[in-house]
């Protein structure tokens, strides 16, 4: 599909969307705009970034890189300079030991204003530079060119796009929109999102809108992957909102392109693995761990070497002992994994041979 020079764009994220929820849901018909997009354009498949948790993938849906660039790499990490963890919302329970506080602060300023590498440049700010007008609602990777102030005192100023609307609690302009957070289990956070995007569409206020639709994963992960029909309905209408604020499909689809995208999907919980388990006599040895990835992080001189601690990371799923011949292949097949782990932790060793002997350590 051709797409003329000078098109404006909408790009819409519907957080957690799995693909086969997504293509049922157009086989059945339930999602009238989506549907209709779809019919109009071209679908497909893509892979995320890793690990698959909500701050990486929004971070790189912004910056273009991955975590190796834009350094968010998880929802908790260890803060090496700062001698601390760095908490994101995985738990209220973690995000209770982290302080609420902190834990607020980190989430809504210090991952743009601080965290996000400078070696990174956002949509927002990339675009701003070259002359656009942009907007976003709701998305997490906001970071841009224009100051906005809250509306609480105790967040401070960030830079952010033209158009920013985050929550209630950043506002580029007054839209009328509902409060975020009345009732998030009622999809509160999508309405105030629908309202700010009519708000938007009905001036036609951007060049380069990124509208994000958190609940359907907020709803997910409560009733699973691929069970919540409702709350993916709704976001459907959020996405009508804004066709029906430019005058209907033909009158939004002349005016802007339109990507709709997920910026992960889910997966059934079957086994669950406790990698702290492993690690908690080992000294100077810290485990961030949450869903989908786990960290473990040398915080001293007392602790081991990076090939030791993950040797028990990698043996359990070592396949069962061989004889013979096999058992060399399977020797080898270990060696290689156990390999493949140590260069992403940075064990100088491994990365001295695979760099014909140069020693640099990667950098996480």
């Amino acid at each position: 599909m051709t797409v003329p020079p000078g098109t404006k764009l909408v790009l819409v994220v519907i957080d957690g969307l799995t693909p086969q929820m997504l293509e049922a849901s157009l086989e059945r018909r339930s999602l009238p705009t989506l549907t209709a997009l779809a019919e109009r354009g071209t679908l497909g498949r893509a892979t995320t970034t890793f690990p698959s948790l909500t701050p990486v993938c929004l971070s790189s849906i912004a910056t273009g890189a991955h975590a190796d660039v834009h350094e968010i790499p998880h929802l908790v990490w260890w803060h090496r300079e700062e001698r601390r963890l760095v908490e994101y919302g995985s738990s209220f329970g973690a995000a209770r030991a982290a302080g609420l506080g902190r834990t607020l602060r980190d989430t809504l300023v210090g991952m743009n204003a601080e965290h996000l590498s400078s070696r990174a440049v956002t949509v927002f700010e990339a675009l701003a530079d070259a002359g656009f007008e942009t907007a976003a609602v709701n998305f997490t990777a906001y970071r841009g060119r224009t100051l906005h102030r809250p509306s609480v005192p105790f967040l401070g100023p960030v830079r952010g796009p033209e158009q920013f609307y985050f929550y209630n609690l950043f506002r580029a302009e007054k839209t009328g929109a509902p409060l975020s957070f009345r009732n998030r289990a009622g999809g509160s956070v999508d309405a105030y999102a629908a309202a700010v995007g009519r708000w938007l569409v009905t001036r036609d206020g951007f060049d380069f809108l990124l509208f994000y639709l958190s609940d359907y994963d907020y709803a997910s992960h409560a009733e699973g992957p691929d069970a919540a029909d409702v709350v993916l309905r709704r976001s459907d209408d959020a996405v009508g909102g804004l066709v029906a604020a430019a005058g209907g499909l033909d009158a939004f689809l002349e005016r802007y392109a339109v990507i709709v995208l997920s910026d992960h999907g889910q997966t059934a919980v079957r086994d669950v693995a406790r990698i702290g388990d492993a690690f908690g006599h080992e000294p100077d040895t810290l485990v961030a761990a949450s869903n989908r990835a786990a960290h473990v992080y040398r915080t001293g001189d007392g602790a081991a070497s990076p090939r030791r601690l993950a040797e028990p990371v990698v043996r359990p799923h070592a396949r069962p002992r061989l004889v013979g011949a096999d058992a060399c292949g399977e020797q080898a097949h270990r060696e290689r994994r156990l390999d493949a782990v140590l260069r992403l932790l940075g064990d100088a060793a491994v990365q001295g041979a695979a760099a014909g002997g140069s020693g640099a350590r990667a950098q996480l």
